[in-house]
């Protein structure tokens, strides 16, 4: 993992609800967008790497769940998180 523990507790301030909220939806979404984005440079300069293909496709599969699950329970959150252009959601 690319991230540093100075790095994950960051990106759990800004969009979670603190920097010691590692479960809620949201951020949890940051994370593996963050994730996602770093598989996919890898994958631009190996593209034989078949075992990261399969990892980066379980993380979008994994991120998609999770904003289903928030789109069901509140959608104002929903709508927030994928306003956030940083993280490179689409609709």
């Amino acid at each position: 993992m690319h991230l540093s523990t100075e790095e994950k507790v960051q990106i759990f301030e800004k969009y979670g609800k603190g920097k010691t909220d590692t479960g809620s939806p949201e951020a949890q979404i940051a994370l593996f967008s963050i994730r996602i984005a770093h598989l996919t440079q890898h994958l631009k300069s190996n593209h034989k790497d078949h075992t990261t293909e399969r990892a980066l496709k379980m993380l979008v599969g994994k991120r998609r769940r999770l904003l289903d699950y928030l789109m069901r329970k509140d959608i104002n959150r929903y709508r927030a998180i994928i306003a956030q252009k940083e993280l490179g959601i689409r609709k």
